[in-house]
């Protein structure tokens, strides 16, 4: 029995991941912002096969609770062995481009709440000396490019300070894992025209079980991204900037 972390537990991948997770029998810890959201997907992790499911709602702008928050997970589960941080918000770029306080909510929401909490789970993983800290980034973070480079920013900041971390926690027995999505249908991009790159929270969610227990340290979901963000960084600044991306 795996004991399980998700923070943004009512997000669309972290759903479907945590599926898989329940049907596998792990016992869990949600953390969300929705209470009654957070209470379904709780209900419905119960009938799917989870040995246990405790909940917690969470603002992850609320610094001050990221280490009360943990200290709870830790109680309920009595440990932890896999923390997976799922959250996050797609802003608005053009309103970001008009507006620092929008830029700034879009870093804290996507970026430093992120970091604030490894900040805090790399301390015990790293004490505990073994367990895996996962986290969804996002193709977006590879490369900025004018049509998402707020919310491609933010990302690129997990991505690195993911890197940094990785490189820490080699020596002490602790995976750290970047999950790199590209398009998902989900209800954050719901006001999106879909395409054939496009793919299902499920799916992203089976890649991310298959890799947890993998050597990989990135994992692009679908794997076709790994590709298409290769000849994305490929391209030399002085043509990308002429691309109309």
């Amino acid at each position: 029995m795996r004991r399980t972390l998700i923070v943004g537990a009512t997000s669309a991948i972290a759903e479907a991941t945590a599926r898989i997770f329940a049907e596998a029998g792990d016992a869990l810890f949600l953390v969300a912002r929705n209470a009654d959201r957070l209470a379904a997907t709780a209900e419905d992790l119960r009938q799917r096969g989870a040995s246990a499911v405790h909940t917690e709602t969470l603002d992850v702008l609320e610094y001050e609770r990221h280490q009360s928050v943990l200290d709870a997970a830790v109680a309920a589960l009595g440990g932890l062995d896999l923390a997976l941080i799922a959250h996050g918000t797609l802003p608005d770029q053009k309103a970001c481009e008009a507006s620092f306080e929008l830029t700034r909510k879009a870093f804290e929401i996507n970026a430093l709440s992120t970091i604030s909490l490894l900040t805090h789970l790399a301390r015990y993983f790293e004490k505990k000396e073994q367990g895996t800290i996962a986290v969804i980034s996002s193709v977006a973070g590879d490369r900025g490019r004018q049509s998402n480079y707020v919310y491609g920013a933010a990302k690129g900041a997990v991505t690195l300070f993911l890197q940094g971390l990785r490189h820490r926690l080699h020596g002490s027995g602790v995976k750290v894992l970047t999950i790199k999505p590209g398009f998902v249908d989900t209800p954050m991009t719901s006001a999106f025209d879909k395409g054939v790159l496009w793919t299902t929270p499920g799916k992203v969610a089976e890649r991310i079980g298959r890799k947890l227990n993998s050597i990989s340290d990135e994992v692009y979901a679908p794997a076709y991204w790994w590709l298409i963000m290769k000849v994305v960084r490929s391209i030399p600044e002085r043509l990308f900037k002429r691309l109309s991306l």
